[in-house]
């Protein structure tokens, strides 16, 4: 590598592989003296317009002098990148430190450092130059350079627009006709908006590349029927893939140019045109062989389907890093290994590349499985009529990630965002690698479409084949950062489709009011009680009788759709016997016709023992808009419509056990329902419909905040700077550290945050000279670390008023728990009565920056009723995150007790929000208990504790994960 005059090791944490504009993957890494000859190569492919760019001469070659200045670095004050593809470069970066005047310096005293950048023609236009710029901004503030300078021509117009486009704050200047650009390296909100827009545009291309590619080939489809790849190859084919489709198998039989009709080849390589997307399903060990042969043939990307990586133990782990560093090299990216495979419906896709026999009738739902059983599981409910939900439901595009070694459900989000066919994203997760960015990339979602997310795993260790980074919290906690995030979080795949279901055929609710209407007053009240359980606000049901018409069902609903005192209806049905009995069809008629008056409020039905009803309500294939008219519904197969089995769910009706499966792939049937209204979502149990609303409410409640958000306040007593002296100071003695008692209030109190004294009472003596400082009435308290917070125990004397009681509890404690050298005795002078809570912040190495609250003693520690929000917390933030505990009524005047002043607990929390926010050298705060009363709030105790910063990956360059 470098030579021993360097001043630095090869920086091996520079190294990144990165997602450039057009999908593509580059690695960005420092360039060596080993390089030179990749250098020479890489300048002799560059056009003499951007040499003279560069140089502001013509500059046809480079000499011995440059190739060895460009490429020996001491990582210090002389840094230089490169992106490369496979071996190559395709572009560079460097920068020299400068001083006064524009010299060479060294020093940390030289902050400004001159860069400069050169692309390959071909590769221009993909944001090379931009990711290099992010990364040669990072590594130079690690080197303690705050300024770039840059001199570009004034024609070089591609290269002044990388520069103000990055949203650093800058300054032009125009002299001797060079533009000189300079500017901060800091991260500013505008960078990082700049930074995240180009993660989503890069992240969301990859995808696409995987989701609509051109060209196909299967790579492992065996010479007789049946395995893996000679299935996905025949799906493929039958599901209508617009594009190219190729079938692969290296022992094909010289002179077999067909299998099962589609163009064979032995080798990808010799496929006569360009192949964008490869599906693998060879054995484990023939894939690095399989990824060359694509990456030499410039494939897009890869779906392995293939099995025997990282859940099969450390060496198919080894396996798997060892597949996606090749992978990257050719520029591609991987769904899988282990996947299912991935459908698009869109019309003008229909590709089924997975091992689902049947294609997925076209809708707006997007679905993303770490799981392949689940992603079986997920996909049967949605295409089955009756069942888990009753009625066909299409998807817009699926993807099954296998191990997600690649490509994540990051990766999928930032493409459902912009993706105008898919309006409910739905997903099945059992790790999250990168909480941070989820949460980040959620709420942006959610602000746009509803994201609803089930959790396996939740209460042990994720999939083996899944790398991810530990979390120290607790799945419950997790759970409410989501929710926090505007993610809809179920618990069941069952509830994923009932809540997606409801979500993509119907208006969001208003609100919680809920009107109720049927013909059985028993399941009347069932759905009344379930949504007084799920916390909505239901109207007395109305009863129409069994004896009720369609007609009477049309009038009632109409009317409880114009009424503006209910915000949703639920409408339940049980089947009617005798002479002029309402019809399943005449039934679903009636309600749709109704709903389609009024499109602006849900409908949800609940049936009994209706499967006729509920696919007829559900007459629409798709939750798209559908064009056209019906006709009526019509639930039988048509003549020459084939009815095929299908598997029955669990909560599926008896009758719908024999209802034929919907023809694959029909975008549309005869009988859609007319334009411009929503397929009614029917379900087998009040419970179920019930919990899928009080989930849309929830979530439409979300929205309406989310258009407002919070802020987060300015406190002209902070001391920002003092803290910061303070925090140095303390850090400076050792690498971790729970401060002491003082160290501890002078701290907060830098916050505004203000600690009752406590001063130790080692004897009876102690205890009297310090309640005398203090002045009476006083507390007595054992801080020993079985005692703590333990008033349940016996360990705390309270409101004693002269030293005679404060002897005599001495004496009491002393004599029931022990020594004082083993119960640590402190007083502490007497706060105001009110409720005892607690206030926790902890910084989590993969989620972030956590602020926790509940109340003290059992509520939290026993029942776990805690709520969490993710710091910074802004105003709105505080005052849910008090009501968001199921104790909550205790701060509010419960049961005729005094309401204590909640707004000074909401400023204490967003006072200790902005400490652990400002100073992420904070690593963990508690204070417990913090006494809210009438008037104030009381912190009795508190400890913090520091720590060098964890890293921060999401305000550094955009990267991959590491492999």
């Amino acid at each position: 590598m470098q030579t021993s005059s360097d001043r630095h090791e090869y920086p091996a944490h520079w190294e990144a592989d990165v997602v450039l504009r057009d999908g593509g993957t580059a690695r960005i890494r420092p360039i060596t003296a080993d390089d030179a000859e990749r250098l020479v190569s890489f300048y002799e492919q560059v056009s003499d317009e951007s040499k003279y760019y560069r140089f502001f001469a013509p500059y046809p070659r480079l000499s011995a002098k440059d190739v060895h200045r460009f490429t020996h670095h001491d990582f210090v004050d002389r840094v230089g990148l490169a992106a490369t593809v496979g071996d190559d470069f395709i572009g560079t970066v460097r920068y020299d430190r400068i001083g006064a005047g524009g010299r060479p310096a060294t020093g940390a005293e030289a902050d400004e450092a001159e860069v400069a950048f050169l692309v390959q023609d071909a590769h221009q236009g993909r944001g090379v130059a931009s990711a290099l710029l992010e990364h040669i901004a990072a590594v130079a503030r690690e080197r303690g350079i705050r300024r770039f300078a840059a001199e570009v021509l004034p024609a070089n117009t591609k290269m002044i627009k990388v520069f103000t486009d990055a949203g650093y704050t800058q300054k032009r200047s125009f002299e001797d006709g060079v533009v000189r650009l300079e500017f901060g390296l800091e991260p500013t909100d505008r960078s990082l908006a700049v930074q995240y827009a180009r993660e989503q545009r890069a992240e969301a291309r990859s995808v696409q590349r995987l989701l609509a590619p051109g060209a196909v080939a299967v790579i492992g489809t065996g010479r007789t029927p049946g395995g893996v790849g000679r299935s996905i190859l025949g799906n493929i084919r039958d599901g209508g893939f617009t594009g190219r489709l190729y079938a692969v198998n290296g022992a094909l039989p010289e002179g077999r140019k067909e299998l099962d009709g589609v163009p064979a080849f032995r080798s990808v390589r010799d496929i006569d045109g360009p192949v964008d997307v490869a599906v693998v399903a060879v054995p484990a060990e023939r894939v690095p062989e399989v990824v060359a042969e694509c990456g030499e043939h410039d494939v897009q990307g890869l779906v392995v389907v293939s099995a025997g990586y990282a859940e099969s133990g450390p060496e198919g782990r080894d396996r798997q890093r060892a597949l996606v560093r090749q992978a990257r090299s050719y520029g591609m990216r991987i769904i899988g290994p282990n996947s299912f495979g991935v459908i698009n419906t869109a019309p003008e896709v229909r590709l089924n590349a997975s091992l689902a026999p049947e294609m997925p009738r076209a809708g707006r739902i997007g679905l993303f499985a770490q799981s392949g059983a689940i992603g079986v599981a997920l996909l049967s409910r949605l295409h089955r009529r009756g069942g888990g939900v009753t009625g066909v439901t299409g998807l817009s595009t699926f993807v099954s990630s296998g191990n997600r070694a690649d490509v994540s459900g990051n990766d999928v989000l930032q493409y459902w965002y912009e993706d105008a066919d898919t309006d409910v994203a739905l997903m099945y997760l059992e790790s999250i690698g990168n909480p941070r960015k989820f949460t980040r990339l959620a709420r942006r979602t959610a602000a746009a479409k509803p994201l609803v997310v089930v959790q396996g795993a939740r209460h042990g260790a994720g999939p083996r084949g899944h790398a991810v980074r530990a979390t120290q919290l607790p799945h419950a906690t997790v759970s409410a950062l989501l929710r926090q995030a505007g993610v809809i979080r179920v618990d069941t795949i069952t509830d994923l489709v009932d809540a997606g279901l409801l979500l993509a055929r119907q208006p969001l609710p208003a609100g919680p009011r809920v009107a109720i209407l049927g013909n059985s007053e028993s399941l009347g009240l069932l759905t009344y009680d379930a949504c007084l359980a799920e916390g909505l606000r239901p109207h007395p049901p109305q009863d129409l009788t069994t004896a009720a018409s369609a007609a009477d069902f049309h009038a009632a609903l109409s009317r409880a759709l114009a009424d503006d005192s209910s915000d949703a209806v639920v409408v339940t049905a049980i089947p009617s016997v005798g002479e002029g009995s309402v019809g399943d069809a005449a039934l679903a008629e009636a309600l749709r016709s109704a709903a389609a008056e009024r499109p602006t409020k849900p409908v949800l039905v609940v049936h009994v023992e209706l499967g006729g009803l509920a696919e007829a309500l559900s007459a629409a294939t798709s939750t798209a808009p559908q064009p056209g008219a019906a006709s009526g519904p019509d639930p039988a197969p048509r003549t020459g419509e084939r009815a095929e089995p299908r598997p029955v769910d669990e909560g599926a009706p008896a009758d719908d056990k024999d209802a034929p499966a919907p023809p694959p792939g029909d975008a549309r049937p005869d009988d859609a329902p007319p334009e411009g209204t929503h397929p009614l979502p029917a379900y087998p149990a009040a419970e179920r419909a019930v919990r899928a609303l009080a989930q849309a409410v929830a979530y439409g409640q979300w929205r309406r905040d989310a258009a407002e958000p919070g802020k987060v306040p300015e406190y002209e007593d902070i001391d920002e700077r003092g803290a910061a002296t303070l925090i140095d100071g303390l850090l400076a003695r050792g690498q971790g550290l729970t401060l002491t008692t003082d160290a501890t209030c002078e701290l907060l109190a830098a916050y505004g945050v203000h600690v009752h004294r406590a001063l130790p009472a080692p004897t009876p003596g102690a205890a009297a000279e310090a309640a005398r400082a203090l002045g009476y009435p006083v507390a007595l308290k054992a801080t020993a670390p079985h005692l703590r917070h333990r008033a349940d125990l016996g360990g705390v004397r309270l409101d004693l008023a002269d030293e005679e009681q404060l002897r005599r509890a001495y004496a009491e404690l002393t004599e029931l728990f022990g020594s004082p050298e083993e119960l640590r005795p402190v007083v502490q002078r007497m706060a105001p009565r009110g409720v005892d809570t607690v206030v926790r912040a902890v910084i989590d190495p993969a989620a972030g920056a956590v602020l926790s609250f509940g109340l003290a003693g059992a509520a939290s520690q026993l029942l776990g009723d805690m709520a969490h929000r993710l710091i910074p917390v802004t105003d709105r933030d505080a005052t849910s995150l008090v009501r968001s505990i199921r104790t909550a009524p205790l701060l509010f005047g419960w049961r005729g007790s005094a309401p204590v002043d909640t707004p000074a607990l909401e400023e204490l929390m967003l006072r200790v929000s902005r400490l652990v926010h400002d100073h992420p050298e904070v690593v963990a705060v508690t204070l417990e208990p913090v006494v809210v009363a009438p008037h104030g709030v009381s912190v009795l105790g508190a400890s913090v504790r520091l720590a060098p910063p964890p890293a921060r990956d999401d305000l550094g360059p955009r990267t991959l994960p590491a492999y």
